[in-house]
């Protein structure tokens, strides 16, 4: 089973998490090359779009005559050579899309988590949502850095946090080499080409709600009442 290295914010190598099944995918490289190639298209809507010689304001008549001049036989100043004339062979606007089902989609993204998994560059690291200096981030990855033997302090990371971590990412925006990502956004390219991924641990909680080590999730509001008051009820049946 393959388990993920694990780290305090202050950079302690603590005990090592396990990596969930639900994210395990059997290797498929044709499937993950596709995924990518149809988030890039994506990513570029060819939405360009140029006048040709019939859409642009010049005037229809022709400029000289034809013969007798010694010049160069031309029509209208809407020509593509004149200036201010249309585009000859340029974009005209038309998306062509790409697209993949759902299941395909998080199939390819379990794939790249995979990969990253078995190569050791998806580390796990404790309450990285309570980062608000940049100097602590720099330090924390200089300190991973320094323990870990497959990447140095100048590879390309990508922190992957909570959607409530605004002040970490506020906090690592100006490290270079060195992107955030909510993990609502996660994405196969994203997780291809990001480098070293260092998770918030809070991700498998949310995910799961299961324990992991000796903490627990409470969610906030109605369910958090609803989750104490069956604890009461539990604790109160087991005294009996």
């Amino acid at each position: 089973m393959t388990k993920l290295n694990a780290y305090t914010l202050k950079g302690v190598k603590t005990k090592s998490v396990e990596f969930p099944k639900d994210w395990q995918g059997k290797e498929n490289m044709v499937l993950l090359a596709q995924a990518i190639r149809v988030y890039e298209w994506q990513r570029h809507p060819g939405l360009s779009k140029v006048k040709t010689r019939a859409g642009v304001s010049r005037s229809g008549r022709k400029i000289y005559r034809q013969k007798g001049t010694g010049l160069a036989r031309h029509g209208d100043k809407g020509a593509p050579i004149f200036v201010g004339g249309g585009v000859a062979h340029g974009p005209k606007g038309v998306k062509k899309k790409l697209s993949l089902p759902k299941k395909i989609k998080r199939k390819a993204l379990k794939i790249a988590l995979t990969l990253k998994a078995k190569k050791g560059e998806l580390i796990v690291v404790d309450n990285i949502s309570t980062l608000n200096k940049t100097k602590d981030a720099v330090s924390l990855i200089k300190k991973i850095a320094e323990k870990e033997k497959n990447f140095n302090s100048r590879a390309k990371f990508t922190f992957i946090l909570l959607g409530e971590s605004k002040d970490a990412q506020l906090a690592l925006r100006n490290i270079a080499n060195l992107r955030t990502l909510f993990f609502e956004n996660l994405n196969v390219y994203d997780v291809f080409y990001g480098g070293i991924l260092v998770m918030d641990k809070g991700v498998f909680y949310k995910l799961s709600g299961e324990k992991i080590g000796k903490k627990r999730v409470i969610k906030s509001g109605k369910k958090a009442e609803r989750a104490k008051t069956a604890e009461i009820n539990l604790f109160e049946k087991e005294k009996k």
